[in-house]
């Protein structure tokens, strides 16, 4: 995987640094290129030159090939091109496509790849159609005009890339509910994960309580954290007259409830990210860490690896031998492995924040925002990406590539072996807190 996604990084940054990429007609230097290719296949969002300006047709549409090919998976789309032509998997193929899509197991492997297909391409179509409309009745956009912009963006929100056709992002679209709102839906429903839908799909006529502990816990959290997200930015922001205190009570409550669900690993702002007070910038911080479901578009720690710990910490209050989940018993195997993905992911951003902080001259609070959002594949700033040195640049790089495959996945790829213990040393227990 690790390969495989370095692979498109390397494709997406040459093309990119062709002459024909930019609309200066000059080639792009690599740098820059190699940051943009990065944020485009790990369906970031981050940014260091002004989308629409700097890049041509030709780049925008290299940019919104790049998010396709990381949000369905680079697995995955092999997956695909194996079935349409050969009409099977190989056994290294079904292991490779059930690493990445989380299938349970190798019988599940032809289903999932194509109903990730399905739903990815589903979403897309109705979410595109309802942004042309809107560009079309609303704005005066021309058909082939409407039609670019109402795809890139469906295909940007659904990923969860965050990249938009416009200088200011959605600024010009903040109290329009038309284009918000289907956006918003659209990386709701990426972040869910793709093993969500097709299981939703699956028992559509039965009851909740057929769905697998995976998807209620997932479902569960993102709802939970949404309406916090949403509470604590709107309550933090509703008099602050560089944000949401310029708008009426409809107003504030779209925008609002939009920047709720941005951090979900989205990236798109309709208010300007450098004017938030620092309390909401932590709130930030908090909801683009834990990120959105497993197996989807979305980054950052995944919403049933923080439910699953804070259910661990209960059951070690109250002194539970072992952690008991919606009617099921959560193996320790799991426990540790979220655990595991937790601390690599705080000791990442960690770093990254401590370089950034000594390669910049900006605040603590700039640069931890910086590096969350690039860790967990969102793509919100406070506008200092773009005032990066390039050492700063690279450090960015790594962060999304790391977040993009997993904490756990980066890290099993650099250990140039497997080692089995075959021994056990004598027990002894340390003092904890």
């Amino acid at each position: 995987m690790v390969v495989a996604f370095a692979s498109a990084v390397a494709v997406g940054t040459v093309l990119l640094t062709l002459p024909v990429a930019s609309e200066s007609g000059e080639p792009t230097d690599l740098v820059t290129a190699l940051f943009t290719a990065t944020s485009a296949v790990c369906v970031t969002g981050l940014i260091v030159v002004d989308t629409p300006g700097h890049w041509s047709t030709f780049g925008e549409l290299v940019i919104l090939g790049l998010i396709q090919v990381g949000g369905l998976g680079i697995m995955t789309l092999a997956s695909l091109l194996g079935l349409l032509i050969t009409r099977r998997l190989g056994l290294r193929m079904r292991l490779t496509a059930q690493t990445e899509t989380k299938a349970l197991g190798l019988g599940d492997v032809r289903r999932v790849v194509v109903g990730v297909a399905l739903v990815s391409f589903a979403f897309e179509t109705v979410i595109a159609a309802v942004l042309v409309a809107r560009f079309l009745t609303g704005y005066d956009y021309e058909l082939g005009t409407a039609l670019y912009h109402g795809v890139f963006h469906a295909v940007s929100a659904f990923n969860n890339a965050g990249f938009a056709l416009y200088p200011d992002n959605l600024m010009s679209f903040v109290t329009d509910a038309w284009v918000c709102v289907p956006i918003a839906v659209a990386v709701i429903a990426g972040g869910l994960g793709f093993p969500v839908w097709i299981e939703v799909w699956r028992h559509a006529r039965g009851s909740l309580r057929r769905w697998s502990l995976h998807v209620r816990l997932t479902v569960l959290t993102t709802a939970v954290l949404l309406v916090v997200g949403a509470v604590a930015i709107t309550a933090a922001e509703w008099n602050n007259p560089d944000t949401l205190g310029r708008f009426g009570v409809g107003g504030r409550i779209l925008a609002g409830l939009f920047h709720a669900v941005m951090p979900r690993t989205a990236g798109f702002n309709s208010l300007d990210l450098a004017e938030f007070e620092a309390g909401t910038l932590l709130v930030n911080d908090i909801l683009m860490f834990i990120g959105g479901g497993s197996a989807g578009t979305a980054g950052g720690i995944k919403v049933t690896t923080f439910a699953l710990l804070a259910f661990v910490i209960v059951a070690e209050v109250r002194a539970q031998p072992t952690v008991h989940l919606m009617g099921r018993k959560v193996p320790s195997t799991v426990q540790r492995q979220a655990l595991a993905v937790v601390l690599l992911s705080v000791g990442t951003v960690v770093t990254a924040t401590l370089t950034l902080l000594a390669l910049t001259p900006f605040t603590l609070d700039e640069v931890l925002f910086e590096s969350v959002s690039a860790f967990a594949t969102v793509g919100l700033s406070t506008g200092i990406t773009t005032e990066l040195p390039p050492a700063g640049e690279l450090v960015l790089t790594v962060l999304m590539f790391a977040g993009r495959i997993g904490p756990i996945t980066f890290a099993s790829a650099l250990a140039l072996r497997e080692r089995t213990r075959r021994y056990e040393l004598p027990e002894e227990r340390p003092i904890i807190g």
